[in-house]
Protein backbone atom coordinates (compact mmCIF):
# COMPACT_ATOMS: atom_id res chain seq x y z
CA UNK A 1 0.00 0.00 0.00
CA UNK A 2 1.09 3.35 -0.43
CA UNK A 3 0.47 6.44 1.52
CA UNK A 4 -0.73 9.77 -0.56
CA UNK A 5 -1.97 13.13 1.94
CA UNK A 6 -2.85 10.94 4.86
CA UNK A 7 -5.19 8.96 2.51
CA UNK A 8 -4.33 5.03 2.03
CA UNK A 9 -4.04 3.44 -1.74
CA UNK A 10 -3.00 0.34 -3.45
CA UNK A 11 -2.89 -1.05 -6.53
CA UNK A 12 -4.90 -4.13 -7.21
CA UNK A 13 -4.40 -6.35 -10.20
CA UNK A 14 -7.07 -8.13 -12.36
CA UNK A 15 -6.96 -11.48 -14.04
CA UNK A 16 -6.71 -9.43 -17.28
CA UNK A 17 -3.49 -8.06 -15.71
CA UNK A 18 -5.06 -4.46 -15.98
CA UNK A 19 -3.96 -2.19 -12.19
CA UNK A 20 -6.71 -0.19 -10.65
CA UNK A 21 -6.08 2.32 -7.87
CA UNK A 22 -7.97 1.50 -4.84
CA UNK A 23 -8.65 3.72 -2.09
CA UNK A 24 -9.18 2.18 1.17
CA UNK A 25 -12.28 3.42 3.04
CA UNK A 26 -11.62 1.62 6.63
CA UNK A 27 -10.54 -1.82 7.64
CA UNK A 28 -11.48 -3.62 10.99
CA UNK A 29 -10.91 -6.70 13.20
CA UNK A 30 -13.14 -8.85 13.88
CA UNK A 31 -13.08 -11.17 16.99
CA UNK A 32 -16.09 -13.35 16.05
CA UNK A 33 -13.58 -15.10 12.82
CA UNK A 34 -10.27 -13.67 14.07
CA UNK A 35 -9.74 -11.86 11.06
CA UNK A 36 -9.41 -8.34 9.61
CA UNK A 37 -11.07 -6.89 7.21
CA UNK A 38 -10.33 -3.74 4.58
CA UNK A 39 -13.31 -1.98 3.21
CA UNK A 40 -12.20 -0.34 -0.07
CA UNK A 41 -13.33 1.43 -3.70
CA UNK A 42 -12.10 2.11 -7.28
CA UNK A 43 -14.11 5.15 -6.57
CA UNK A 44 -16.56 3.41 -9.57
CA UNK A 45 -19.75 4.86 -9.99
CA UNK A 46 -22.72 1.98 -11.14
CA UNK A 47 -25.69 2.48 -13.15
CA UNK A 48 -27.79 3.68 -9.99
CA UNK A 49 -25.28 6.61 -8.98
CA UNK A 50 -23.63 4.89 -6.09
CA UNK A 51 -19.87 4.62 -6.15
CA UNK A 52 -19.02 1.14 -5.93
CA UNK A 53 -17.87 -0.62 -2.43
CA UNK A 54 -15.36 -3.66 -2.17
CA UNK A 55 -14.51 -5.96 0.79
CA UNK A 56 -11.80 -8.49 1.62
CA UNK A 57 -10.12 -9.83 4.23
CA UNK A 58 -6.23 -8.77 4.92
CA UNK A 59 -3.65 -10.66 6.23
CA UNK A 60 -2.15 -7.61 8.10
CA UNK A 61 1.34 -9.03 8.70
CA UNK A 62 1.93 -8.79 4.50
CA UNK A 63 -1.56 -6.45 3.23
CA UNK A 64 -2.30 -9.62 0.90
CA UNK A 65 -6.14 -9.64 -0.18
CA UNK A 66 -8.04 -12.59 0.44
CA UNK A 67 -11.41 -13.60 -0.51
CA UNK A 68 -14.55 -13.30 2.09
CA UNK A 69 -15.05 -17.27 2.51
CA UNK A 70 -18.57 -17.16 4.70
CA UNK A 71 -21.93 -15.90 4.37
CA UNK A 72 -21.71 -15.14 8.04
CA UNK A 73 -18.56 -13.05 7.11
CA UNK A 74 -20.75 -11.11 4.45
CA UNK A 75 -23.57 -10.30 6.75
CA UNK A 76 -20.91 -8.95 9.17
CA UNK A 77 -19.28 -6.98 6.74
CA UNK A 78 -23.07 -5.84 5.64
CA UNK A 79 -24.19 -4.68 9.27
CA UNK A 80 -21.25 -2.68 9.18
CA UNK A 81 -21.73 -0.67 6.21
CA UNK A 82 -25.09 -0.66 7.32
CA UNK A 83 -24.34 1.32 10.29
CA UNK A 84 -22.31 3.75 8.95
CA UNK A 85 -24.69 4.51 5.96
CA UNK A 86 -27.71 4.93 8.88
CA UNK A 87 -24.86 7.25 10.72
CA UNK A 88 -24.10 9.41 7.99
CA UNK A 89 -27.64 9.68 6.88
CA UNK A 90 -28.54 11.01 10.88
CA UNK A 91 -26.02 13.70 10.40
Amino acid sequence: MIVENDEMYFTVFGDDGKETLCETLFTFDCDETNKTYIVYTDNEIDNEGNTKVYASAINPTDDILLPIETDREWCIIEAILDELKKNSDDE
